[in-house]
């Protein structure tokens, strides 16, 4: 699809959200446009259902089917299998970064951290839907770096039942972070603390 289309959606399909992920879902991106999602097994997302913008606010909402064989459930725990619930958490920070680049960010995307979270309930193998609603309460671009940054707080819910609650969810998208000649060394091959 092309910039513009991507940017005037309001829901991805699976099919989209892969082809984000690999890099190929926008025919024409923009300079320094250097967005992804992560893919499969990481990929804690099927759809985005929803997304939405008025001013620095917004709306996301996104769904993952649960399947019986998920990988996480054959290692996590044996005998006792259960989602990790930081997955859940990473499947916020994928929205929030996904808006950020729906609502016209070109970086590659960070987790920031998140300010508070809270875990009532779990998810099983036979459970069906996990679906994540976000409210985006601050989005700002900052053009001459490039960067731009979502704030949002996000309730979890398997099979229409919230079990997870976070508030001030962080995903920042900023230039120059890209490794695309992994595994070679180069000037992105090595981690460590980001610049401010």
């Amino acid at each position: 699809m092309k910039y513009d289309e991507f940017l005037g959606r309001d829901s991805f399909s699976k099919n989209d959200l892969l082809a984000f992920a690999y890099g190929n879902l926008i025919e024409d991106p923009p300079e320094h446009f250097a967005a992804r999602l992560p893919a499969p097994p990481m990929l804690m997302l099927d759809r985005v259902t929803k997304v939405e913008r008025k001013g620095n606010r917004g709306r996301i909402v996104g769904e993952r089917d649960v399947n019986l064989d998920d990988w996480f459930f054959q290692c996590h725990f044996i005998g006792d299998p259960v989602q990790p619930g930081c997955l859940g958490v990473d499947g916020v920070w994928q929205l929030i970064g996904f808006f950020c680049n729906w609502a016209g960010g070109t970086g590659a995307g960070r987790a920031l951290g998140c300010g508070e979270i809270e875990f009532f309930g779990q998810i099983r193998p036979h459970d069906h839907l996990i679906r994540y609603e976000v409210e985006i309460r601050r989005y700002t671009q900052l053009p001459d770096s490039g960067a731009a940054m979502a704030i949002g707080d996000a309730t979890l819910f398997v099979d229409d039942e919230p079990i997870y609650s976070l508030k001030n969810a962080k995903v920042g998208l900023f230039r120059g972070l890209s490794y695309p000649d992994y595994p070679h060394l180069s000037q992105n091959a090595k981690g460590g603390k980001l610049e401010r």
